[in-house]
C-alpha cells in the first residue's frame, strides 16, 4: 500500500504543480524536473534568477542515462564510494525541462538513496527538482518551522512528513564534471 503522503505528492507533480517537502539534505521546493511549465512556478516562487540553475534528484543512479548523454568514469567512482550526500553536474543533460539545464548543457543530479524522497522518486519514476525552500539569498532553512509563510503558501502541496525533524545535514557537496572527467569543486 502506497504512503498517502505520497500519493498526494504524485497527484501534484502530475498535475505540474509544486511540493514543498523534506529531501535527503533539507527541506526543498520540488516539481517535476521534466516539465518546463512547474519548473516556471519554482524559479518565479523563489525569486531565483535563470542563470541559477537547479539540482534534480534521481532515485537510482542506473537512470543517470536517460538525463545525461555521457558519464565520466570519475563519477561512478564517485558515487559508488562518498556515502554523505553528492551533487555531480553532469556535461549534455537531455529530457528535462529547458530551465533546469545550464547555459553550458549541464545539469547537477543527486542520487537520494533512501528515505521519503527516494520513495517519492522512485514513484514518480522521473527526476524532481530540488531546490531549498527560502526565497533566493535568503538562509536555508534547517526545520519546517523556519520556512517562510511566502514559501508556503506559494507551493501547491506541502508534505506532512518529519515537520518536526531538525536537520543537522548541511546541503550536498556539488562536484563539476567535464566530458574529459576532470572534475572541481564547486561547494563543499
Amino acid at each position: 500500500m502506497m504512503d498517502p503522503e505520497i500519493k498526494k505528492c504524485l497527484k501534484v507533480l502530475q498535475d505540474g504543480g509544486t511540493i514543498l517537502y523534506p529531501t535527503d539534505t533539507i527541506w526543498g521546493i520540488g516539481c517535476d524536473a521534466t516539465n518546463d511549465f512547474a519548473v516556471e512556478k519554482v524559479y518565479c516562487l523563489k525569486k531565483r534568477m535563470e542563470s541559477k540553475n537547479l539540482i534534480i534528484l534521481l532515485e537510482d543512479q542506473k537512470n543517470l542515462f536517460q538525463y545525461v548523454t555521457a558519464i565520466p568514469e570519475i563519477a561512478w567512482d564517485l558515487l559508488g564510494n562518498v556515502n554523505t550526500p553528492l551533487t555531480i553536474v553532469f556535461p549534455d543533460a537531455k529530457n528535462l525541462a529547458k530551465k533546469v539545464v545550464a547555459s553550458d548543457h549541464s545539469i547537477a543530479i543527486r542520487i537520494v538513496k533512501s528515505g521519503f524522497c527516494h520513495q517519492l522518486i522512485s514513484a514518480f519514476g522521473k527526476p524532481i527538482v530540488s531546490t531549498s525552500a527560502n526565497i533566493s539569498g535568503e538562509t536555508p532553512p534547517k526545520t519546517f518551522r523556519q520556512i517562510s509563510a511566502e514559501i508556503i503558501a506559494g507551493v501547491d502541496y506541502v508534505v506532512k512528513e518529519r515537520m518536526d525533524f531538525i536537520h543537522i545535514i548541511k546541503p550536498s557537496q556539488i562536484i563539476k564534471i567535464n566530458a574529459n572527467g576532470e572534475f572541481r569543486i564547486i561547494r563543499e
